[in-house]
């Protein structure tokens, strides 16, 4: 397999937001390449990151960042692949800044940008646009996306089992774990 997906970040602190997205991309085999890349600390490596990133065999970029949020924004300019945002939470705006920033493309250098922190979208979205011409791969999302109806379902049947009084408790007692076990069975599906 070789590398399809670039993971930046503009500093080590995102990668506790950025770290759902490597996740599920590598829950649906995607080789990805994870780097901490500034805009504003170390723009030379930023402009060599994104102006070759396709002669990597990179298909995709994901980038976050907060703050100012410049990165995602100045790849997509220097890069000819799509780019995801991924705002990250910051202390003083909760990511609002971030989003913004990411959001507002001039006409001709889009960048998709997912909600505040989440990452696991961003990776989702990679994982799609890499489906539009991988089948396998297309047959996986849609196992994915069945896994997800098959967990609202279960969760449905089991309010109508209990009740909402019931269920709530369940939940806040955390005898149900059915997220975690529906999650479980959504990795064994995508790896089937």
């Amino acid at each position: 397999m070789s590398l399809e997906v670039g993971i930046i970040m503009g500093s080590d602190s995102d990668l506790p937001t950025m770290k759902d997205a490597i996740a599920i991309c590598e829950e649906f085999g995607i080789v990805v390449e994870v780097a901490i890349v500034s805009a504003h600390r170390t723009p030379e490596q930023m402009f060599e990151y994104a102006k070759t990133a396709h002669q990597r065999g990179i298909k995709v970029i994901i980038a976050g960042a907060g703050g100012a949020a410049h990165l995602p924004g100045m790849v997509a300019s220097l890069t000819p692949l799509p780019v995801i945002g991924v705002p990250v939470a910051t202390r003083n705006l909760q990511g609002v800044d971030s989003l913004y920033s990411i959001v507002q493309m001039p006409a001709g250098i889009p960048v998709a940008t997912v909600a505040i922190g989440n990452s696991k979208n961003a990776g989702l979205l990679a994982v799609q646009i890499l489906a539009t011409h991988q089948p396998e791969l297309l047959e996986k999302v849609q196992v994915y996306r069945q896994s997800l109806c098959n967990m609202v379902m279960e969760k449905q049947a089991t309010l109508d089992q209990l009740g909402y009084e019931k269920y709530l408790k369940s939940q806040e007692s955390g005898v149900r774990s059915q997220e975690s076990e529906a999650e479980r069975r959504q990795k064994e599906n995508i790896n089937a």
